[in-house]
């Protein structure tokens, strides 16, 4: 039996949390939000300092200061979305809104340069899609700071749960076999 389907119930387990934690973001979107702006903030501020120590590897001193400068910059973003949470909310909504009109516009340009049919119209309304999500976002703004990443945060633990439980169901069945 390989490893992939002894773990099975680990990986169902895991998606059901992830689906349930999903529920709840979408049950509180502001919570959800609270808590993903605050995860962003300890990711930068985690980021800053592995970055200023990596700094100190660096054999060039070129290297080394733009090592420093790009940490202290994350330890700053994450200082203030740590300590600002409600304004670190704002300003990652925005850049939500404005990531998703930009991956539209170049997901339109690509799609319409695919040859392939079925995969050009993919690539396409994927690109509607992400623009009008960023034109939600950023036409309800700042009303839309209150639960635009809650609700982003819960349709993505949502994602991954159901996913990870279809996996989980495919290894306890023996659908899925690792390939050494």
């Amino acid at each position: 039996m390989s490893d992939l389907s002894k773990n099975w119930l680990i990986l169902f387990i895991l998606g059901c949390l992830s689906v349930l934690a999903g529920i709840l973001a979408l049950f509180n979107p502001f919570g959800a939000t609270l808590a993903a702006e605050l995860l962003a903030g300890w990711s930068f501020l985690v980021i800053g300092v592995a970055q200023i120590i990596n700094a100190f590897r660096e054999e060039e001193w070129g290297g080394r200061l733009w090592t420093i400068l790009l940490g202290v910059v994350a330890l700053l973003a994450g200082i203030s979305l740590v300590m600002n949470p409600l304004a670190g909310i704002i300003t990652l909504t925005v850049v939500l809104g404005v990531m998703f009109l930009v991956s539209g516009i170049f997901k339109l340009i690509v799609g319409f340069r695919v040859h392939d049919n079925m995969l050009k119209w993919a690539v396409i309304i994927s690109g509607i899609i992400s623009i009008l999500l960023g034109l939600m976002i950023l036409s309800n703004f700042p009303g839309s700071a209150v639960v635009a990443l809650g609700v982003m945060l819960a349709v993505e633990l949502l994602s991954n749960g159901v996913t990870a439980i279809a996996l989980a169901w495919s290894r306890k069945s023996g659908g899925v076999h690792a390939s050494a």
